[in-house]
């Protein structure tokens, strides 16, 4: 990065960061209050302190998205649920140009989603959240070794002061919150290493886990898995060009947001898995043993017992009546 102009201050960027300006001056605010908060405790102003707030700052706007994500995961099941019946109406108007079936099929989709209070659109929103958040928090503590030297202007609670207070920290007094890969030296080197390979170690594991874990075996034919495999490996190669270009602050602000992430995803896994995933089949075991265990501390039946007391009242039902189903009879017309 060029170091006397700030780039992402320049064109299209700078258009759409000074868009975003309210949401990275909040983000000052957290980060500075917050460390005010360790100094006050008795941390050293300059130092691990400003670490710490990077890392639950990260924590506040993952906790500010999560009540969204979650209504994202509802949203999922409810059209995952709704499947089978989508793809009835779509058969139903399979081929069907005029302009009259393209308005059926509108409506009656539309029919299906507000009877059972399903959102398309809802899977979508956490991203349009998310997406902004984290450019800014990118943004944020880009700008801030800029705002140190003079070559840019205050941002929120970061004034040229504070900002020198942040970039003066040194982490394990080995490497500096402003340094990149080629500006660290030897032993630096080595501490943004290890940070770029555990991003991409967790980027990496957090894509295997859900091909292993959240993937119906039978999705994965074809281009499909072909698709699958190459993101298991390009996404994590992308931190490495990325990773040895940012200050080291950026790469504290990735590697908590990819732990974060990962451990989101195995919640969503365990809780909201894809239908005809191992995990799915997981739950499904998980959910009735729980009910099983719930019965017995109320004192009543098993679900096995349940089931078989049905299958005896069902098996009494036709030796009552003759095991011949009852056919329908014709209703004769008045004469």
């Amino acid at each position: 990065m060029n170091q006397d102009n700030f780039l992402l201050d320049s064109g299209f960027w700078g258009f759409l960061y000074k868009i975003l300006t309210p949401i990275e001056w909040l983000m000052t605010q957290i980060l500075a209050g917050f460390h005010k908060f360790l100094t006050m405790i008795g941390m050293s102003p300059i130092g691990f302190s400003w670490i710490l707030s990077i890392i639950v700052l990260v924590l506040v706007v993952h906790a500010c998205i999560f009540p969204i994500y979650y209504k994202q995961m509802k949203s999922m099941r409810k059209l995952q649920a709704l499947q089978p019946k989508i793809q009835r109406i779509q058969n139903k108007y399979k081929g069907k140009t005029d302009q009259a079936s393209k308005e059926a099929l509108s409506r009656e989709m539309m029919k299906l989603y507000q009877d059972n209070k399903a959102n398309p659109a809802g899977s979508c929103l956490p991203m349009l959240v998310q997406g902004p958040v984290f450019m800014c928090m990118f943004y944020t503590l880009s700008a801030i070794p800029y705002i140190a030297r003079g070559k840019r202007a205050s941002l929120g609670a970061f004034d040229q002061a504070t900002a020198q207070g942040f970039s003066a920290t040194n982490v394990f007094g080995v490497v500096s919150v402003t340094d990149n890969f080629t500006t660290a030296d030897a032993i630096g080197k080595v501490v943004i290493g290890s940070f770029v390979a555990l991003m991409c170690g967790c980027m990496f594991y957090m894509q295997w886990f859900q091909m292993r874990r959240n993937v119906n075996p039978a999705t994965m034919q074809g281009s499909a898995a072909t698709m699958q495999k190459a993101m298991l490996w390009i996404f994590p190669l992308m931190y490495i060009f990325s990773g040895i270009t940012m200050p080291f602050a950026v790469l504290v602000y990735w590697l908590t947001n990819n732990v974060c992430s990962l451990l989101r995803t195995i919640w969503q896994v365990y809780e909201f898995p894809t239908p005809g995933s191992p995990a799915a089949d997981a739950k499904k075991i998980r959910d009735h043993n729980r009910e099983n265990a719930r019965r017995a501390k109320a004192g009543e039946i098993s679900l096995e017992e349940e089931e078989l007391q049905h299958a005896k009242e069902e098996a009494e039902r036709k030796v009552s009546k003759g095991y011949q189903r009852q056919q329908p009879q014709r209703k004769r017309k008045k004469k």
